[in-house]
């Protein structure tokens, strides 16, 4: 139990600090360079996604020394490629149906999309 406690410190240090990332990129791109939110909101993603696998396998999970490599960044992206789905359509449901704006609903669509990296990373990228 302390070990998963943890792991859930350095995993929110790790997911706050990337969505920072993310939600900074996001607003740069949408409200200094006028790149549409969801374009912005999916390459903000992609950026927070490569820090996060990097922070993540080398400090938060107990992961192999042979997992390491080429394999558990496959795995890293399926799973993030998945978040990235969960995350634009959250985003396209808050923002363009439920007509709450772009950055309140990103922040709710983070906390969201956080739950399933940790399940999915723990369960897939972890040594058993």
């Amino acid at each position: 139990m302390k070990d998963l406690v943890k792991k859930l410190f350095k995993f929110g240090i790790v997911g706050f600090s990337a969505f920072i990332i993310d939600y900074g990129l996001m607003v740069a791109f949408t409200e200094v360079l006028g790149i549409d939110y969801m374009i912005s909101s999916a390459l903000s993603f992609t950026v927070s996604v490569i820090y996060n696998y990097i922070l993540s396998i080398f400090w938060v999970f107990d992961v192999n020394k042979k997992n390491k490599g080429p394999k558990s960044f496959v795995i890293f992206v399926i799973l993030s490629v998945i978040g990235l789905l969960f995350n634009q359509l959250l985003m396209y449901v808050g923002t363009d149906m439920l007509e709450i704006h772009y950055m309140v609903t990103k922040i709710f669509v983070t906390g969201i999309v956080m739950v399933y990296n940790f399940i999915t990373r723990k369960i897939f990228l972890e040594k058993k």
